[in-house]
């Protein structure tokens, strides 16, 4: 009866991993076509040793943040491995293309849990570090918006508000309180106290790591930018651009959680932003601008699938998906 039962789990649990997958090929498909209809009105060209770059300066900058929440874990008590907290958290990155962003959480969780990790310390952990991730680039558009404009616009205001939402939840006494009123670490005293580990030194690797991957990021659309043959481009004076831009689309397309991976608004916020820098140096700025968005969406969605392909048969013992 039990080897029954063992069995049936077991089955349950494979058409679960199996239906995660579905659920990613189905939104990575619809990310991929909406993205290249975009591109029809551009007359570009590519250079696709710029474009690799591209792809490369996007996975640097998210090993940071990946790094940052194997902070957060081993500080949470936690004997997460490098190597799989990695695989983990780029596999689990590909979770934001399905409508609702928690599939990040769910696979994220799924992946790194085991004997030598505590599932719901894993789950807080994840929100812990996308909430530094988001609080960080919406101070720094702006900080940028804030000494690029005289007024202070919609842009400005929203990216501050931005900044609050996402900061306040991680400040450590706040984030122990909504993590106790969740419920982790009632039946597990030893959980509440690795939670109460937890400090003002954590957070500011967070916001210097997470800085230093915003900032990789915005060098990616820079090269992004480059691969499309728009020349003129300064990585090191633009750079606060490229950076303040991806962030603040970044971030507002992370909080519609209705749509897979902020498709749509993202672009938005990235062509708004850029359309004036690029009127400047190429004709058709605002097709660029919009073509530019859609470039850097395949280029990072790609590059992720890339790193997963890699990294997902890196099975570690005991993995749970």
């Amino acid at each position: 009866m039990d080897r029954d039962r063992s069995t049936g789990k077991k089955w349950l649990f494979r058409g679960l991993k199996l239906l995660v997958v579905a659920l990613l090929v189905w939104a990575i498909r619809h990310t991929l076509y909406e993205a290249w209809k975009d591109l029809d009105n551009y007359p570009w060209r590519f250079l696709p040793g710029w474009l690799v770059l591209s792809a490369g300066l996007y996975l640097v900058g998210l090993s940071l943040a990946g790094f940052y929440w194997h902070r957060v874990l081993r500080t949470l008590g936690q004997d997460a491995r490098l190597k799989e907290t990695m695989r983990a958290y780029f596999v689990g990155h590909l979770g934001k293309y399905v409508p609702g962003k928690a599939m990040v959480v769910v696979i994220r969780t799924a992946m790194i849990r085991g004997r030598r990790i505590d599932t719901s310390v894993a789950a807080v952990s994840v929100f812990l570090e996308t909430l530094t991730m988001m609080a960080a680039g919406s101070f720094l558009a702006a900080l940028y918006l804030a000494a690029a404009m005289q007024e202070r616009g919609p842009a400005f205001w929203g990216a501050v508000g931005l900044a609050v939402v996402a900061g306040l939840p991680t400040a450590p006494p706040v984030f122990k309180r909504l993590v106790r009123l969740a419920g982790v670490g009632k039946s597990d005293p030893g959980i509440a106290r690795k939670i109460d580990a937890l400090g003002y030194r954590t957070l500011l690797l967070g916001w210097v790591l997470m800085t230093l991957s915003w900032g990789l990021l915005g060098l990616s659309y820079w090269a992004a930018l480059r691969g499309m043959g728009i020349e003129g481009l300064d990585p090191i004076m633009g750079l606060p651009r490229y950076t303040a831009s991806v962030a603040l689309a970044t971030v507002a397309g992370f909080l519609l959680l209705v749509l897979p991976g902020g498709l749509g608004v993202r672009e938005g916020f990235l062509a708004e932003l850029m359309i004036p820098y690029l009127k400047g140096l190429v004709s058709q700025a605002e097709v660029a601008a919009w073509a530019s968005a859609a470039v850097l969406r395949l280029v990072w969605l790609l590059s992720e699938l890339v790193i997963s392909g890699i990294l997902y048969p890196l099975h570690r013992r005991g993995s749970e998906l």
